[in-house]
């Protein structure tokens, strides 16, 4: 199947071939045509299989007739972190060049003057989090009753976060008869919950079981002692790694990252640091220089784990095991996208096997362990039993 046999405009055509995309992936094939039609959309899919074009391209299409007024945007997407709002908006921008579409971004971090200014000017797409949108509509700021198509965007995401009641009083704040497109990589109970409340006979298009990995990923185990130990077990794998390009390496606490991060740099590694403590702008920043190869570690909380369109990661590694499964999944998930291969490496302590357990019983497979077992580690690295001295 072909972008032309899909229904598409023909402007929403031309970007896309001029993106050099020809083929679309199969939650596009699925997802598009019934979107089109106006249908309520449920699409279920692992990480890196294109959702993102799925709304964007019919949403584009739909958007070539009519003019957005002001304060009252014509579509929402909300997506739970600032830079899935960002990288959409970005979507947007590709795909939407030949038509005259006035975008609006709203997220945490930046200054509601210019994101104000936007809304007043009449946006037909809004991009926003949950917590900056509901303040703009709280301040008076914005109308919802003219939404025609609303997006929410890793659904699964917004529940680790706690953002849905947002989302519930979002659905009840835009028109009953809006179309809905709905996507998660998972469906917990509290999402299947939120779909029966809030779609209306929806096509479900569903790529992959939920909770699978990339076949593309070659995912090890390797065992490690205290934090010390690890930081050393780290820096031995990324110098030893084959085909290494770049690596994305999470932690589960923001404080490691800024310990590991810190530590990296010290040992004379390319690193930058990316959580969500950070302001927006040092994220952004942080970010782009992965991107762009000014550096070729980032270290990240699970801010990052979900959804970042970072194409070519050669390696992934998990500093921290994760203690929700499903977060493994998404951590992985950031290496062998689009047919490419990766490698994802956990490292694990004694204390982490339950969690291992965990996640091998989600994705329905074992991960193979290389190098030396627990009982073959040298013994942990010595500390000083009296706390260093410190000066006022």
């Amino acid at each position: 199947m072909t972008f032309e046999e899909l229904g598409l405009s023909q402007k929403v055509l031309a970007a896309v071939q001029t993106s050099g995309y020809t083929t679309p992936t199969p939650i596009q094939a699925q997802a598009i045509p019934p979107a089109l039609q106006g249908r309520d959309i449920l699409g279920i899919a692992q990480t890196g299989t294109g959702k993102t074009a799925a709304f964007t391209l019919p949403m584009l299409s739909r958007l070539e007739s009519g003019r957005a007024r002001a304060r009252m945007p014509r579509t929402l997407i909300l997506e739970p972190t600032r830079e899935l709002a960002a990288q959409v908006e970005a979507s947007f921008a590709k795909y939407g060049k030949n038509h005259r579409l006035n975008v609006a971004l709203l997220i945490g971090g930046v200054a509601f003057g210019e994101q104000e200014t936007k809304i007043m000017r009449g946006a037909d797409v809004l991009i926003a989090t949950p917590g900056r949108l509901l303040d703009f509509f709280d301040r008076g700021k914005l109308l919802l009753t003219g939404i025609e198509v609303l997006v929410i965007d890793e659904a699964d995401r917004m529940l680790d976060m706690g953002f849905i009641p947002d989302i519930e009083r979002v659905c009840k704040l835009v028109p009953f008869t809006r179309q809905t497109l709905f996507f998660s990589a998972t469906m917990p109970p509290e999402i299947t919950r939120l779909t029966e409340a809030f779609l209306h006979n929806p096509i479900r298009c569903e790529v992959s079981r939920a909770a699978t990995t990339a076949t593309t990923i070659r995912q090890v185990l390797v065992a490690s002692r205290g934090h010390a130990d690890k930081r050393e077990t780290l820096r031995n794998l990324i110098r030893d790694a084959e085909n290494f390009k770049n690596a994305i390496i999470f932690c589960n606490r923001k404080r490691d990252v800024a310990t590991l991060h810190r530590s990296l740099v010290k040992h004379g590694f390319s690193a930058g640091a990316l959580h969500g403590d950070m302001d927006q702008l040092a994220r952004m920043a942080s970010l782009d220089a992965f991107k762009t190869g000014d550096v070729s570690l980032i270290v990240c909380s699970d801010v990052a784990a979900r959804g970042l369109d970072i194409p070519d990661v050669s390696h992934v590694f998990n500093f921290d095991v994760p203690t929700h499964s499903e977060d493994y999944v998404h951590r992985i998930g950031r290496t062998g996208r689009a047919g490419r291969s990766g490698v994802a490496i956990t490292l694990v302590t004694d204390d982490d096997m339950k969690y291992i357990d965990q996640i091998q019983s989600l994705i329905g497979k074992a991960i193979d362990w290389e190098g030396p077992g627990f009982d073959a580690l040298p013994p942990p690295m010595e500390t000083s039993s009296r706390p260093q001295e410190r000066r006022g």
